[in-house]
């Protein structure tokens, strides 16, 4: 059973105006939420107060990695994975000390899509299969002959690919079908969370939208992809919204948090969703473009009649979908190219770029190292560099490496913004745009539209405390939040024109690879 904490609520008529990120423990104002990040690259928990400020010095990171391998496969270690979180959350409860007993919810966002297996007994027997692994594109093949996948991608907002349970389960069971018939219970690493923590376990609609496997417009599980799959019923959690809430922690956990007995816990959100609210991108009027190691382009809404082709359409909650594409490449490529090139300081690299004009390398990148996702969804993919001669340079390479990127962007913002308003304002957060003024401006030169810079390193963990905070009815709606947006970039019309030539090679570069491969 779902065990309720009613909320604490105060008033928020004295709210500030002051629209600063983060604030000093002494002057944090509670209640206050911890947020847990579990992304692809590291786990964060971090305390927030009321206002959706972070409170320095209470914070943590730990990093995790994919275990990779050459068929295609990365995964992680659930146990592990979970582990690393728990220490995360151990030092943030020491650094805030004091400010403990005003923690009045816990709450997170995890990397999405992910799945693992669990026994009758509740053990993993499975590693997190993460959107990462790339096995499973024959089984793409075997799907795409049995339905409909235009009438898939309008019902569950997802296409047939193997980052999304249809095709991973369907691979599992016809590789691996004797793990197949033991599973009891299939979760991803949030609900893996709460089932420890608690002995029972929900998954938002949020997170189910991720999977492929949730019909979009009546919010349940898809009947048909059950049916086809031969999944058990009860395989898959139970679907819930944001403002359900856990309640009583079991042992281990009540000696290691006694603070947290009796906080509640509410189940884990998307964290392309989570950025989206944390930057202040809360309706059509704001799209929000997030870049660490992969890259995402996403715009919440009411209601999304029609998906166009090669996007996406997730959920926020049972009222919010969340539309946008997502591309497998991002701070991968640049850190590849830092590692070929042995480049540990890239400033001064990039203030000698800023002096070229676009293009002016003469190369053509086609940056799918990691194999590709939005917008043509071709898994096997990988990356091209067309154009090299004795005189190229690393840094022609780089250049056209951060070019690539924008462009590549470029093509699913053009799918996104015929579904929104063209005057919508475009955000842009990340660690690998924030640090990259010349990456951001040939962005707005890419995209020929003005781009502004959410100064927060945190977008999605922000996001996390104000949805705590909105389930609690501590605040009457996300809008109650200041964003102050920083750093507008203005697109050079020149350079945008030079842009849609480079985009023009990128494709038909694309479309030689694709007919290489098919012949």
């Amino acid at each position: 059973m779902f065990r309720v904490q009613t909320p604490r609520k105060k008033s928020w008529s004295h709210m500030s105006t002051d629209a600063s990120y983060e604030v000093h423990p002494t002057q944090a104002e509670p209640p206050f939420v911890l947020a847990i990040d579990v992304g692809s690259s590291s786990v964060r928990a971090l305390l927030f107060d009321r206002f959706a400020r972070s409170i320095q010095s209470c914070h943590a990171r730990q990093s995790v990695t994919f275990e990779t391998q050459t068929d295609g496969a990365a995964v992680i270690n659930a146990d592990l994975l979970l582990e690393v979180t728990w220490n995360c959350i151990d030092e943030v409860l020491s650094k805030a000390n004091s400010l403990v007993k005003d923690i009045v919810g816990v709450g997170n966002c995890t990397l999405v899509s992910n799945i693992l297996g669990l026994d009758k007994m509740g053990s993993a027997i499975t590693p997190i299969f993460t959107y990462a692994d790339t096995r499973g594109m024959d089984d793409v093949a075997i799907l795409r002959n049995q339905m409909d996948e235009n009438e898939t991608h309008q019902r569950t907002g997802c296409i047939l690919h193997p980052s999304y349970l249809p095709v991973r389960f369907h691979w599992i069971r016809r590789v691996h079908p004797e793990l197949w018939e033991r599973v009891s219970h299939w979760m991803t690493i949030g609900e893996y969370m709460l089932f420890k923590l608690f002995g029972e376990t929900a998954v938002s609609y949020s997170v189910a939208s991720w999977s492929g496997m949730l019909n979009r417009h009546k919010l349940v599980w898809d009947d048909q992809f059950f049916n086809l799959l031969s999944i058990p019923s009860g395989a898959l959690s139970k679907l819930v919204d944001l403002d359900v809430k856990w309640c009583g922690l079991r042992k281990p956990f009540t000696d290691r948090w006694p603070g947290l007995v009796n906080t509640p816990w509410f189940p884990a959100v998307g964290d392309g969703a989570a950025v989206n609210v944390g930057s202040g991108c809360l309706d059509r009027q704001c799209l929000a473009i997030t870049m660490g190691t992969s890259t995402a382009i996403r715009v919440l809404l009411d209601d999304v009649p029609k998906i166009p082709q090669g996007l996406w359409c997730y959920r926020l909650d049972q009222n919010a979908s969340l539309l946008g594409g997502a591309l497998s490449e991002g701070g991968n490529v640049l850190e590849w190219l830092n590692h070929i090139f042995q480049m540990k300081e890239t400033t001064e690299f990039e203030s000698e770029l800023t002096k070229m004009l676009p293009g002016e390398h003469g190369l053509t990148f086609l940056p799918l190292l990691a194999g590709e996702r939005s917008p043509g969804w071709i898994g096997s993919a990988r990356g091209i560099i067309a154009g090299l001669s004795l005189a190229t340079e690393a840094r022609d390479i780089y250049h056209a490496g951060l070019e690539a990127l924008a462009c590549r962007i470029g093509l699913v913002y053009e799918r996104v913004i015929s579904a929104i308003p063209h005057d919508a304002k475009v955000v842009v957060s990340g660690g690998v745009l924030l640090h990259s003024p010349l990456l951001r401006q040939i962005l707005s030169d890419v995209l020929g539209a003005p781009i502004s810079t959410f100064p927060f390193s945190e977008p999605s963990s922000r996001g996390i405390s104000m949805l705590v905070l909105r389930s609690l009815g501590i605040v009457p709606d996300l809008g109650t939040f200041p964003c102050k947006i920083d750093d507008v970039v203005h697109p050079d019309p020149e350079n945008h024109k030079r842009y849609q030539e480079i985009i023009r090679r990128q494709t038909e570069l694309y479309q030689q690879m694709i007919l290489e491969d098919r012949t």
